[in-house]
C-alpha cells in the first residue's frame, strides 16, 4: 500500500523547529549580555584597549570553530569563489565592523543609547525585506517594530542624552547598517552552506582584517596574565586569559551559531527582533552581578519590549 504524506503532516514540524529557533536567538542574546559584562570586568582590570579585546574574541573563535570543522566536518568549508567573496564581505561587515561601530559609538555617546542606534537594524531588516526582496512582511509586525523601538528608548532613556555626537550617532546608525547585513545576508548564506560553517569562514575574514589593523606581533600578552576579581561578591579571582577563553567560546563561537542556525527557520525579521532582547538581558545580568541598579522606567520599557517580540512571534 502506498502512503500518502498530506501537506498538514509537516505542520507540527514546523512548529516546533520555528519554537527551537526562537529558544536559540534568545538563549544568542542571552549568553551575549552574560559576554558584555564578562568583557567589562576584563577590559577594566586588564586595560586591554577594546579593539585588541574584539581581536582575541574573532580570532580565538575563528580557530576554535576552524579546528571543529576540520575535523568533523572539512566538506562544510568547501565553497565556491563567488560564495568566498559574499563570505569575505560577511565576515568584514557583518562581524568585525558591527562590533568596532558599536565600540566608537559608545565612547562618544551613553551606551544605552548607542545600543538603541544600533539595534535599528531590525527596522532596515524589514524594509529590505519587504521592498528590495519583495517578500510578505505582515502588517502585525510593524506595530511590534514600534514597540521594541519604544521599549529600548524607555530603557536607555534617550531624553537623558543631551546633545548627542555627530560622529557617535554615525557610528551607531553604521553598526545598525552592519547588523542588518549580518542576518539579512545570513539568511541567504544558511540556504547554501551549514551556520556553523558560515559563522567559521566569516570569522576568518574578520580575524585576516584585524590581523592586518592590528598586527599579532604587538599585541599586549602580558595583560592575559592580570588577575581579575569577580564582582558579586563570590570571592572568586580569574586570570584574563580565562575570561577571554569563556568570550570566545560562550560569548562568540556559541551565541553566533545560535543566532545563524536559527536563520534556517526563522526570517531575519523576526530574529533581529528577537534579538532585542540582548539589551533587556544585559540589564538583567549587570543588575543581579554587577549591582547595576533599574529604575523603573527601564523595568517598564524592558515589559514593552518582551511585548513587542510576543506580538512579532503571533505575526506569522
Amino acid at each position: 500500500m502506498v502512503e500518502i504524506a498530506f501537506p498538514h503532516d509537516d505542520v507540527p514540524r514546523a512548529r516546533g523547529r520555528r519554537r527551537l529557533a526562537t529558544m536559540m536567538v534568545l538563549g544568542a542574546a542571552t549568553l551575549f549580555a552574560i559576554n558584555g559584562s564578562v568583557s567589562k570586568i576584563a577590559l577594566e582590570e586588564s586595560g586591554m584597549g577594546t579593539l585588541r579585546w574584539t581581536e582575541l574574541r574573532s580570532t580565538g573563535a575563528c580557530l576554535g570553530l576552524l579546528a571543529w570543522l576540520l575535523w568533523r566536518r572539512p566538506s562544510a568549508l568547501r565553497v565556491s569563489r563567488a560564495q568566498l567573496g559574499r563570505l569575505a564581505a560577511y565576515g568584514i561587515f557583518g562581524f568585525a565592523l558591527v562590533q568596532w561601530l558599536y565600540f566608537v559609538a559608545i565612547s562618544r555617546l551613553p551606551i544605552g543609547i548607542g545600543l538603541l542606534f544600533e539595534f535599528t537594524a531590525i527596522l532596515l531588516i524589514a524594509f529590505w525585506a519587504r521592498f528590495a526582496w519583495r517578500e510578505p512582511v505582515r502588517a502585525r509586525v510593524w506595530p511590534a517594530l514600534g514597540l521594541v523601538l519604544f521599549g529600548l528608548g524607555l530603557v536607555a532613556q534617550v531624553w537623558e542624552g543631551g546633545t548627542l555626537d555627530a560622529i557617535g550617532v554615525a557610528a551607531g546608525l553604521g553598526a545598525a547598517c552592519a547588523l542588518a547585513l549580518f542576518y539579512l545576508q545570513g539568511e541567504r548564506l544558511v540556504g547554501v552552506h551549514e551556520p556553523l560553517a558560515v559563522v567559521c569562514l566569516g570569522l576568518v575574514f574578520a580575524s585576516l582584517l584585524w590581523a592586518v589593523v592590528q598586527p599579532w606581533w604587538s599585541f599586549p600578552f602580558a595583560t592575559l596574565t592580570v588577575t581579575a576579581p569577580l564582582p558579586g561578591g563570590l570571592g572568586i579571582s580569574l586570570p584574563v586569559w580565562a575570561l577571554a577563553l569563556f568570550t570566545v567560546v560562550a560569548g562568540t563561537i556559541a551565541p553566533f551559531g545560535l543566532s545563524v542556525g536559527a536563520l534556517q527557520h526563522l526570517p531575519a525579521t523576526t530574529v533581529g527582533i528577537l534579538a532585542t532582547f540582548e539589551p533587556i538581558a544585559a540589564s538583567m545580568v549587570a543588575w543581579a552581578w554587577l549591582g547595576e541598579s533599574l529604575l523603573p522606567v527601564q523595568v517598564i520599557g524592558a515589559i514593552v519590549v518582551i511585548a513587542g517580540i510576543v506580538l512579532a512571534e503571533t505575526a506569522r
